[in-house]
């Protein structure tokens, strides 16, 4: 059984995909010690892994977990920890309010938002590209979207602080639980004056979304705002963070995107493989005894799915371990990446994540001609405050 440090300590955050090619060569399914005192699995390849993320034999429901645990660490009450027909219900009436539309025209001001980050870089000289500009721009842009006045900003982002760390300690679940009842005392009073004047942001999206007789109720729209913020912002942090960094690594890349800003898009796809925003899947609990590649998986067993393990399988990208900044374009959607997921449970803010990526990628390397590490590679350390997310804790940079 692999011990739970050997994925969840320092030495594996810095350098995982070494460790994940070994397991892979290994075999595809490892046993592993998390949760403690349940049986566990981690899926380290892609065919498999990809199966595995929408086989309607596992389910989101850690109620069907054959050890208790508590819920509220693993997205209990969100859409990120329903099942059908629940899921598919309350899915649909979020994607009736947060359309491909709605994202898209945030264009124009996610690319004034991040222009505005990019000056007060320039006046420097310097910058820390988490704390300036990664971590700032998808909160401004989120509070946009969901209509929080200028004003409120701060306070959101002091929210967003506490509610993006998992609650490991009774401390930081104390903090937690202070955090959420100021954050959901707040997104009720703007749900309730939504109601009374209905404006062009997603809360009243989500309050006027209808299916036939069917509606969110209040809990739902604060659970999929809370998912919005804490799965969408820390996404798209660790997409510019770890792309930004995967670039100043690779400069022929850099050099090759600089001169092709076409090829932005696609980047942006070959970043989210090669050293994704997103670890590791959510967990699956198994509803019956099963198998995956020949492994035996007992009913109410967790299985995880690495997806960054998934995403460097040389049995589908040819040079896993190389970044191309041309790869996606040259992908099949069936053996593409799946740093968002897979299935009934694929991020539904993904358009959101591409569009500050490529906005945020883009500017960056336009701005700044001689931008680079302002510290040696090997001094850059990422957070590891669970074994989902991975970024970065800070990323300085001469520009």
């Amino acid at each position: 059984m692999l011990p739970t440090h050997l994925l969840f300590g320092r030495a594996f955050s810095e350098d995982p995909y070494a460790v994940y090619a070994e397991l892979r060569a290994a075999g595809p399914v490892h046993p592993i010690d998390f949760p403690p005192g349940a049986a566990a699995f981690l899926v380290v390849d892609h065919e498999h892994g990809r199966a595995a993320l929408s086989d309607p034999r596992l389910s989101k429901d850690t109620a069907f977990s054959a050890v208790p645990v508590n819920p509220e660490l693993f997205f209990g009450g969100t859409m990120l920890g329903m099942d059908p027909p629940d899921h598919t219900r309350m899915r649909g009436l979020v994607a009736k309010a947060f359309t491909a539309r709605r994202v898209e025209r945030l264009r124009p001001r996610v690319e004034e938002i991040a222009g505005g980050l990019l000056d007060g870089i320039a006046d420097r000289g310097e910058a820390d590209l988490i704390e300036d500009f990664a971590v700032p721009l998808p909160i401004r842009v989120i509070c946009e979207l969901l209509g929080v006045p200028a004003r409120d900003r701060a306070r959101f982002r002091e929210w967003t602080a506490v509610l993006t760390v998992p609650a490991l300690t009774a401390e930081a679940r104390g903090r937690r639980r202070e955090a959420a009842r100021a954050f959901n005392g707040y997104l009720l009073d703007v749900i309730a004056e939504r109601r009374d004047e209905p404006r062009d942001d997603l809360v009243s999206g989500l309050i006027t979304a209808r299916d036939g007789d069917a509606a969110l109720t209040e809990a739902e729209m604060l659970g999929t705002v809370a998912l919005l913020l804490i799965a969408g912002h820390e996404t798209t942090v660790n997409l510019i963070g770890n792309g930004m960094l995967a670039l100043l690594q690779a400069p022929g890349q850099l050099e090759l995107l600089r001169s092709r800003p076409e090829l932005v898009p696609s980047a942006v796809e070959e970043l989210l493989r090669f050293d994704g925003p997103v670890e590791r899947a959510s967990q699956r609990i198994a509803l019956e005894d099963m198998e995956i590649a020949g492994t035996p998986i007992p009913k109410g067993a967790w299985v995880h799915v690495s997806l960054g393990a998934a995403d460097r399988d040389p049995a589908v990208f040819e040079a896993p371990d190389t970044l191309d900044v041309t790869r996606a374009a040259n992908v099949g959607r069936q053996r593409g990446h799946v740093a968002f997921g897979h299935g009934p449970h694929f991020c539904l803010g993904a358009p959101l994540a591409r569009l500050e990526g490529q906005i945020a990628i883009g500017g960056l390397l336009d701005r700044f001609p001689d931008l680079s590490l302002a510290v040696p590679a090997d001094e850059l350390r990422h957070h590891r405050t669970g074994s989902i997310v991975r970024g970065l804790v800070s990323l300085p940079v001469r520009v």
